[in-house]
């Protein structure tokens, strides 16, 4: 059974705080479905101070920003986002659309279609989330959607030169300047200066995942991407430096972002708890890094790679770092997670900003059910089907008839009877019954 070497704070204190982010959510929703845009700007000015005559950027200005910044920027997101596009158009090429007769006369099949509309959040704050841009309009686009819109906060009362650039580059339709909790209700409700979209996709703090939470419905959703978390699983193979390493490189997203060992050695535990701490004295990040170290941060001791598995299962961690003698048995049998970096010489920062897969993953459990953001969530998959025979249509009517009679649905019943009686009649000879695969 696993030792637990450290642990984060309670379950209990976790959802006492869930349920005032969901209080506080709640009312700005009501508030601005209720007012529209005058209460969209007075949010804006009261959490970011930012109140311009349009959040919309004019074209003109977009060209001011990307003509400001340095050739090597511009390469660089560039560079990024033909990592991302390349591998989402392969995700995209591995969809296929279908049709097949399933029985003689009987053709069915399935269409894969884009949202029409998505509003993609890019997080700013103390951060610019540049890379978020690329995970999020870039793929949409490359998933075929025809509106995109794309918001992120002001830094400081400043236009983020560099996220409008990225969000530019990979396709935005309209970029809007407006953070939070506003930014995404704006999106979905619509306002007099926008209309709704679709869907809504992207990260971002405990408030805008809260706000995803108690819309979806009214606009589809990606994901409930929250505080972001990561797990790492080492054995006596790994070293010290580089398992704190980054782990801090998680943590310090936030002060509640949650960064977890789970190791065969006692040795590495104690000696990754020493160096996490002799690397917070020079980290610039400390004061985030630290807070979520010690109120999040978690050590699981297990006897061997097996007990590992069934902890990181779990877990079910959104970032999941394999560093042990045998990667590949966890590459084999692990379930529950959001992304898999597998070695030394990989890590989650190659992931969050350039290596090509998408970092929009499931957080709080989440990999029990679902997979990160990627084309196919900006697709939806429909099915339809044509009957192209009269002995066809009777004969799955005769079927549909009696089965309709089992549930007493009685209206359903006189749909598969009214075929039979049409078409039963013309019909020369009945198909075979077959099965497809």
């Amino acid at each position: 059974m696993a030792e637990i070497i450290k642990q984060g704070k309670s379950g209990d204190f976790i959802f006492a705080a869930d349920r005032k982010v969901q209080e506080v959510v709640r009312g700005i929703l009501d508030d601005i479905r209720t007012r529209g845009d005058v209460a969209v700007r007075e949010l804006s000015r009261k959490f970011d101070n930012w109140e311009p005559d349009s959040f919309k950027l004019s074209d003109a200005v977009i060209a001011e920003v990307i003509e400001s910044l340095p050739q090597q920027t511009i390469d660089d997101l560039k560079f990024a986002q033909a990592q991302v596009r390349n591998f989402a158009q392969i995700q995209r090429a591995s969809l296929h659309d279908v049709e097949v007769e399933t029985l003689p006369g009987v053709v069915l099949g399935h269409k894969h279609i884009p949202v029409n509309s998505v509003g993609c959040y890019v997080p700013g704050g103390r951060y610019p989330m540049i890379a978020s841009a690329h995970m999020s309009v870039l793929t949409a686009k490359v998933a075929g959607v025809q509106r995109i819109i794309a918001c992120t906060p002001p830094i400081n009362g400043a236009l983020p030169k560099e996220t409008i650039a990225a969000m530019h580059f990979g396709g935005a339709d309209e970029i809007h300047i407006i953070g939070g909790v506003q930014a995404i209700a704006r999106m979905a409700f619509g306002t007099e200066t926008l209309d709704a979209v679709d869907m809504i996709v992207g990260p971002g703090n405990a408030y805008v995942a809260e706000a995803k939470r108690q819309l979806f419905g009214q606009v589809g959703i990606d994901l409930l991407a929250g505080p972001t978390e990561v797990l790492i699983v080492a054995d006596d193979s790994a070293d010290s430096e580089l398992v704190a390493t980054d782990l801090l490189g998680q943590a310090e997203h936030g002060p509640t972002s949650p960064a977890c060992l789970v190791t065969t050695s006692r040795q590495l535990a104690e000696a990754v708890q020493v160096e996490i701490g002799r690397q917070l004295e020079t980290l610039p990040t400390a004061d985030l890094a630290g807070a979520a170290w010690r109120d999040y941060g978690q050590i699981y001791l297990v006897a061997d790679h097996q007990e590992a598995l069934a902890v990181a299962d779990k877990l079910a961690n959104e970032h999941v770092q394999i560093l042990t003698t045998d990667n590949d048995f966890f590459l084999e049998n692990m379930t529950n997670y959001g992304a898999l970096f597998l070695g030394p010489r990989t890590n989650v920062a190659y992931g969050d900003k350039v290596i090509g897969t998408n970092h929009t993953l499931p957080t709080k459990l989440a990999a029990r059910y679902t997979g990160g953001l990627w084309v196919g969530k900006f697709i939806k998959t429909v099915t339809y089907q044509r009957v192209t025979t009269d002995a066809a249509s009777a004969m799955i009517g005769e079927y549909c008839s009696r089965l309709c009679e089992y549930e007493r649905f009685m209206a359903h019943k006189a749909q598969a009877d009214l075929r039979v009686r049409r078409y039963g009649d013309k019909a020369e000879s009945k198909p075979t019954v077959q099965t497809v695969g």
